[in-house]
């Protein structure tokens, strides 16, 4: 039992110590534990942060020492008894603390919002007329050797907020130099005048410029070559929707491969311009029950672009 209180004694004038080092909450406290004298210690440091609703639920944690016994025996042997006060110390640790760096604090508002924030699309020099005279009559891939008649580029307002990307020019594109102006580009434009647009106020372009034979799906070597002029287009006319259309188109700006039945509907992000996947306007002419499902896509665009 002596030694329990020789610890006991060391213990009290550690926290006497403790105190005038400038620790603001410490609470000690003697608990019975089956039939055992032990030593319960609590600490708790006060948080220069607002409270919230949850915190204000929280028991009160005690921020002051408790009085100091008058009887608390002051033992010559101690190690404790023999360390120097705080105040008897040069430089003191307080005087030392001032020329300490402080730290940087971000708050929690801060920390989220450098843990969210998206990429956006980089400002440009580029102009869509210096993208087009550099594309040129271009041969950067086969399509160029395969029967192709001319460049088709991207048309229309350059400074709108609704841009259409298909995926490669058919025949009557080929033969006018202007994307969806056949079939399929007549039910396009039935589409955005729904919507309550003309044709003049969008963009429209592909994801390639130049035909492929047989109006085959374009090989991913071509589209490797063309897609990123029009990403540059993108990054100049910086539209806030750009509706997909078709499996290629989307799969090639987004960079995935979900199948366009399952990414249809949903807005997806590409460097903070919305991007709506949709059926190309050439599967509707096969399949028209799908007209219905475009429409709720077209509707969900129009509904954005009106609100904001």
């Amino acid at each position: 039992m002596s030694e329990v209180t020789s610890l006991i004694a060391d213990i009290r004038e550690q926290i006497l110590f403790l105190q005038e080092l400038g620790v603001e909450a410490l609470d000690v406290r003697l608990a019975e534990q089956s039939g055992d004298q032990r030593i319960k210690i609590e600490k708790a440091e006060r948080v220069a942060a607002p409270v919230s609703s949850f915190e204000k639920a929280l028991p009160p944690v005690p921020l002051e020492f408790p009085k100091r016994a008058a009887e608390a025996p002051k033992r010559g042997g101690s190690r404790i008894s023999a360390m120097p006060s705080l105040k008897t110390r040069t430089p003191t640790m307080a005087a030392k603390s001032e020329n300490m760096p402080k730290p940087t604090v971000v708050t929690l508002a801060e920390e989220s919002i450098l843990l969210n924030v998206a990429p956006t699309l980089a400002a440009t020099a580029d102009t869509i007329e210096s993208i087009h005279a550099e594309i040129g009559d271009c041969t950067r891939c086969k399509l160029s050797k395969l029967g192709r008649t001319q460049v088709v580029h991207t048309t229309g307002n350059f400074q709108t907020d609704l841009m259409f990307v298909g995926e490669a020019p058919g025949a009557d594109e080929d033969l006018h130099g202007f994307p969806f102006v056949g079939r399929a580009g007549r039910l396009l434009t039935d589409i955005i005048t729904a919507m309550g647009f003309e044709r003049e106020q969008v963009c429209i372009g592909n994801i390639n410029r130049c035909r492929p034979p047989e109006n085959r799906k374009p090989e991913p070597n071509e589209t490797a070559a063309c897609r990123p002029f029009l990403l540059r287009e993108i990054a100049v006319i910086r539209p806030r929707v750009i509706v997909v259309l078709g499996a290629t188109a989307a799969h090639n700006l987004l960079q995935i491969s979900t199948p366009i039945s399952k990414l249809r509907g949903n807005f997806q992000d590409y460097f903070g311009v919305k991007v709506m996947p949709t059926f190309h306007p050439a599967y509707l002419l096969r399949d028209p029950h799908k007209k219905k499902d475009v429409w709720e896509d077209m509707k969900k665009v129009r509904d954005y672009l009106v609100a904001k």
